[in-house]
């Protein structure tokens, strides 16, 4: 197969007089990573973002079944899970936008990826799969072939002669 090709990630790096943060072993690094890497690195971070913010949601909507239960209690009681279930639907409407955020961006980095590049590496692995195909079946017919010489060759009834 053909080599990888390199992507054009912006990688973002302080300035090289900077020294405001003293990250220069982490922003090493991130520059010794080859592109393939920091990609992955990325996606790692948006799918941690997304299991979070769906973890937050999962456990609101636990949480507000829990404090719905219908039981006798005070007027204390009420109160406090009413500010119980404020607080959880506030955290799950946070959650909702954070995902909705994280959707549109993901939307926009779709649509301003490289397609022309996408496009040639799909033909260029559909070329090498029918090739491979081609390789394949000529390979089978070739098998098929001998084996079948076989069979004639030990089978004197079948090439048209009769031993008596």
């Amino acid at each position: 197969m053909s080599e990888v090709p390199q992507t054009d990630v912006s990688r973002p790096s302080a300035l090289p007089t900077a020294k405001l943060l003293q990250r220069s072993t982490l922003t090493q690094a991130s520059l010794d990573q080859n592109s393939a890497e920091y990609l992955d690195s990325i996606e790692e971070e948006w799918n941690k973002k997304i299991d979070t913010e769906l973890e937050t949601l999962v456990d609101g909507m636990g949480d507000l079944v829990t404090l719905a239960a219908i039981e006798d209690k005070d007027k204390f009681r009420v109160a406090q899970e009413s500010f119980q279930t404020e607080c959880r639907a506030e955290s799950m409407v946070r959650a909702a936008n954070s995902l909705l955020s994280i959707t549109h961006s993901m939307k926009l980095l779709l649509l301003l990826s490289d397609e022309a590049q996408i496009a040639h590496r799909r033909d260029v692995e559909l070329r090498e799969l029918h090739e491979e195909t081609k390789q394949a079946k000529t390979e089978v017919v070739a098998l098929l072939d001998d084996l079948l010489d076989r069979s004639h060759s030990s089978n004197p009834a079948a090439n048209g002669t009769k031993s008596s």
